[in-house]
């Protein structure tokens, strides 16, 4: 454990109620199930470069995310001033003072308003004179033949504000496969007024498929790939593109750029000895890098953002995470606001924004959290050192009703160590608590974050023990972790899960008789997997958009799985379907659906391009076929891959409830 995180530990005993938990403690009836998963009412807020005006969303009556504005000096006057009628506003940023830039929602599977693009609109602060800048549906820029629209098609995506004051942003054309593979980037440099267009990225080569950009907004570096070579270019003196890394794709071999500023500033990341990704910088003549690391998190690979002065575009300041979120600030008066806001409210992670930063700026922007209390949002006054509070993003959570969540490192059979979540119930456990093993998806993703979540919440508020393991194969812990995943589905992969569980059983805090095993997507497909090789650790378990033939996920050829995917990387990280056809058929839950016996609870979605409908329809009829009489099916045929109507929220996740209570709750045979 961290000293960050200790001390966060130790100062929740001493948190103050906030605005959103002044309702009584002690003893309640459980919240409900839509409390979890309802989107929050505030979120996202982002400072203004001058650091008078804080951009937020909010939702209206009709549970509609909209952009609004406030003024910090008078936060109570907020404006609504962009947004669409059917769906949320997704990102957004401000240009300058006066003007911000807000997408949509879509483009994302599954969403509501099933657009093939994000869009981008502009609008200024008040509220007037809004335009469209990219359209988010195919076919809707066409117009007369005498007149010339400047709307850029669904290809086109923003990337970054050019941060100089002049109303420009950085906007990337995506061309594409017609098997689902991103073939290269352009990149251009568009007016939000005028909606003029420059091109620039000439002289790169073909296949640029990810692009940095410092905060005026010239391209510095690009990253190539193709045929399972990545290729790193920098920009050198003379202004041309000059090959700085190159290897294997499905690998993950080389150095990779991640920032510069305005200042010569560039940092990249590298592997270090401690097979961790680590923070270096890189000198922009000689390309060598700096003998000791800027950041480094042991036990962590780097990742981060970076903060920079909206004056100078001076790197001030890096957000980052370990077992928590933390913040390495590079100026004196920051530092000391974060200290001073860390004291005024203990025990959360304090996240702050910044406009003016070098300088002793009058009022930064504050949004903080914990694994108990949804994201708050307060101004920090330097003059008086004090936080007023601006609005929370769910206020409906009592912290005090919330269960508390601890990062431990387990070892596995093999002696490789991994870190797990644990959410515990709210109260102190008289014996050991029926547990749900929760198994994130991905699988090769970071699959937990110290932070208030709904789904582990939600269970933990019914009295389970709720344990995320970051099994072999989970990034953002080091390559040792990473690279033992690889070709191990339903091998050691599986084995982790089953480890973490004796482990938690050991500990007292599990009562192994009652035990359910839960997960989507690959999450769901641990389960099938789990149910098959240890059916006698399960009660039961609970599948939702679940991978369940290897074949499938491989083969596919209507899902939103590129060619490049399977051809390199899916033969890396998970098997060649030829050469290992008998481990396939082996770790296939399809082919062995016959021998699970326990309860089941099965749900998909019918625009499910991820993991497609046959993954869920074949399995249903097989393990029915195969004798099992306790199987639940859901279908949702308007979700994709996961939930995002708030109704099928409520709905999945009442069901979970009571199939939880009748096979390891209160109501489950003892």
């Amino acid at each position: 454990m961290s000293v960050r995180f200790a001390a966060l530990l130790a100062a929740l005993a001493l948190l103050p109620l906030a605005p959103s938990a002044a309702l009584a403690q002690g003893a309640a009836a459980a919240p409900p199930v839509a409390d979890f998963f309802r989107k929050p009412q505030l979120d996202r807020p982002k400072l203004s470069p001058d650091g008078k005006y804080i951009a937020i969303t909010v939702r209206d009556t009709e549970d509609v995310a909209k952009l609004a504005t406030m003024e910090l000096a008078n936060p109570k006057n907020i404006r609504v001033v962009g947004g669409f009628a059917d769906g949320d506003v997704g990102g957004y940023e401000w240009v300058d003072n006066e003007w911000l830039i807000y997408s949509s929602t879509g483009g994302q599977e599954g969403d509501v308003r099933d657009l093939a693009g994000r869009g981008l609109w502009s609008v200024a602060r008040d509220g007037s004179d809004g335009r469209q800048l990219i359209s988010p549906n195919f076919g809707s820029t066409q117009v007369s033949s005498a007149i010339v629209s400047r709307v850029l098609d669904p290809n086109w995506t923003f990337m970054s504000v050019v941060m100089n004051q002049s109303g420009e942003i950085i906007v990337g054309h995506l061309l594409g496969t017609s098997s689902n593979d991103l073939s290269s980037i352009r990149l251009g440099r568009l007016n939000v007024h005028s909606g003029v267009l420059k091109t620039i990225d000439t002289g790169a080569k073909a296949a640029a498929k990810q692009w940095y950009v410092d905060p005026k907004g010239r391209p510095w570096a690009y990253t190539a790939e193709k045929d399972d070579i990545t290729r790193h270019y920098l920009r050198n003196a003379d202004g041309e593109w000059q090959l700085w890394q190159e290897g294997k794709t499905s690998e993950f071999e080389v150095d990779s750029p991640v920032y510069a500023d305005d200042t010569g500033t560039i940092l990249i990341g590298r592997t270090g000895a401690g097979g961790v990704v680590e923070l270096f910088k890189l000198d922009p003549k000689t390309l060598q890098r700096s003998a000791q690391p800027l950041v480094s998190t042991p036990g962590y690979d780097f990742e981060g953002d970076f903060v920079n002065d909206k004056d100078n575009g001076k790197l001030v300041g890096i957000n980052f995470e370990t077992d928590a979120p933390d913040t390495i600030w590079f100026v004196p008066a920051m530092k000391a606001a974060q200290a001073a806001v860390d004291k005024l409210l203990p025990g959360r992670i304090n996240i702050l924004q910044c406009a003016l930063c070098t300088t002793n700026q009058p009022v930064i922007a504050v949004s903080s959290f914990s694994a108990t209390q949804p994201g708050e949002f307060y101004q920090y006054d330097a003059a008086t050192q004090q936080v007023q509070f601006i609005g929370a993003s769910r206020p409906w959570i009592q912290p005090a009703q919330m269960g508390r969540r601890d990062y431990v490192r387990v070892k596995a059979r093999d002696g490789l160590e991994f870190p797990m979540l644990v959410t515990q119930p709210r109260g102190k456990a008289g014996a050991p608590r029926p547990t749900i093993m929760l198994v994130h998806g991905g699988p090769h993703v970071r699959g937990t974050h110290w932070s208030w979540e709904g789904m582990a919440q939600f269970l933990a508020s019914r009295g389970y023990v709720v344990l995320e393991p970051e099994f072999r194969g989970s990034t953002g812990y080091g390559w040792n972790l990473f690279h033992a995943g690889w070709k191990q589905w339903g091998l050691a992969m599986q084995d982790d899960v089953t480890d973490a569980l004796h482990w938690a059983v050991d500990k007292g805090w599990v009562d192994a008789s009652r035990v359910c095993i839960a997960g989507a997507s690959y999450g769901g497909y641990a389960v099938l997997m789990g149910m098959i090789k240890d059916p006698d650790l399960y009660r039961c378990g609970i599948d939702w958009v679940g991978v369940t033939d290897l074949g499938y996920w491989t083969g596919l050829d209507w899902s939103d799985t590129g060619d490049e995917y399977r051809k390199y990387g899916s033969k890396v990280l998970v098997g060649d379907p030829a050469k290992d056809a008998e481990q396939f058929a082996r770790t296939s839950p399809l082919k062995r659906a016959a021998e699970i016996k326990a309860p089941l609870l099965l749900a998909y979605g019918g625009k499910d391009q991820r993991v497609p409908m046959k993954h869920g329809l074949d399995f249903r009829d097989a393990v029915t076929a195969g004798g099992n009489k306790q199987v639940e099916w859901i279908f949702y045929g308007d979700e994709g891959h996961g939930w995002h109507r708030l109704s099928n929220n409520i709905d999945f996740w009442t069901r979970v409830e009571k199939f939880l209570a009748r096979n390891i709750g209160d109501a489950s045979p003892k």
